[in-house]
């Protein structure tokens, strides 16, 4: 039974996060005006590798923020000594439910530190536990959403605090040009996708590889979706680290996923593309060069990237599912157990 892309439900449930843009920016504005030296965000899973793709693009910005990334319960154990009223720590959660992370909302309540939560309703467990909520609605899409309003949070941030931040107004009509976008490269890869789905449907063994920010797609497609909702053996590997270690395992038999961004780190993507050509043809190709993202801003097409190619790629697992007679809802312990 093939699994169908819905263009006008995947609009629909991004209509609220789009919404809420201006209103996550301005937030960022007026926390930018507080004189933040340190931004922290924690996260578990699929929204800590969304948060990595704005982490990356604050690294090579902020000349005055500390920014680091932590999943929840490391952050609670490991207690970072500067948690004080110049430290911002921004925690997402999908469902507003995450054990963790909620914890991590609790640990950080008696502290000096400023709270913002990006979930989908203020009344969840991790809303009512920060000091500030950023919200998207019910949502089957979670992670885009959470990254719109993450990224505009940020650049409304960046745009107050750094003076060598000037793309605000452009990223702002890009992520408002970001759903059409997104449902354009889940239609235009679905073929593909489906003939992907047909050769590699007996593989159990995969690699996934991105470079720099096109990581968070590399990790959320291979452990997010292929691992956590097939139960497939896939590593996500880092581009610039393949050629210390995991180069080694590449043959004839092993099929591999390359993920080409546009950002700075392209050039340990295609080193890696090109290695993988001479020693086997089951690959897997995505450039996001390939995707011709309108209303994206040139100068915002490396940001959007990752979003765009893991949109696109979303459709491959999706059409795996029905190969392996695996619904992509089916968990073995996720909600079901006690850990």
């Amino acid at each position: 039974m093939a699994v169908d892309f819905s263009r006008s439900d995947f609009l629909s449930i991004l209509s609220a996060a789009t919404d809420n843009l201006e209103t996550a920016a301005e937030l960022g504005r007026k926390l930018g005006r507080q004189g933040f030296k340190r931004l922290y965000f924690v996260g578990c899973g699929a929204p800590n590798r969304g948060m990595s793709i704005s982490e990356y693009w604050i690294q090579r910005t902020a000349l005055n923020l500390e920014v680091r990334r932590y999943f929840p319960a490391e952050f609670v154990n490991q207690s970072p000594a500067a948690l004080d009223e110049k430290t911002l720590v921004v925690l997402g959660s999908h469902s507003g439910t995450t054990m963790e992370t909620v914890e991590a909302a609790k640990f950080l309540e008696g502290k000096a530190c400023t709270t913002v939560s990006v979930t989908q309703k203020s009344d969840s467990p991790l809303g009512k536990s920060t000091t500030h909520v950023m919200t998207y609605g019910e949502s089957a899409s979670g992670y885009y959403a959470a990254y719109m309003l993450t990224q505009a949070f940020v650049s409304g941030f960046m745009d107050e605090t750094e003076g060598n931040w000037t793309l605000h107004d452009k990223i702002m009509s890009s992520l408002k040009a970001l759903p059409l976008v997104l449902a354009d490269a889940a239609e235009k890869n679905d073929p593909r996708a489906t003939d992907d789905a047909r050769i590699y449907k007996d593989d159990r063994v995969m690699y996934i590889l991105g470079s720099g920010p096109m990581f968070s797609t590399a990790y959320v497609t291979g452990v997010c979706v292929l691992v956590e909702m097939l139960w497939m053996h896939v590593h996500p590997v880092e581009a610039a680290e393949f050629f210390h270690g995991p180069f080694e395992v590449i043959d004839q038999t092993i099929p591999v996923i390359l993920l080409v961004g546009e950002d700075p780190s392209r050039p340990e993507a295609e080193r890696a593309v090109r290695f993988c050509k001479k020693y086997t043809e089951r690959l897997m190709i995505y450039d996001s060069k390939n995707y011709a993202m309108p209303g994206i801003a040139e100068e915002v097409r490396p940001i959007v990237a990752p979003l765009v190619l893991e949109a696109a790629l979303s459709r491959f697992p999706a059409h795996l599912s029905v190969w392996h007679n695996h619904p992509l809802t089916t968990r073995r312990y996720m909600w079901k157990t006690e850990y």
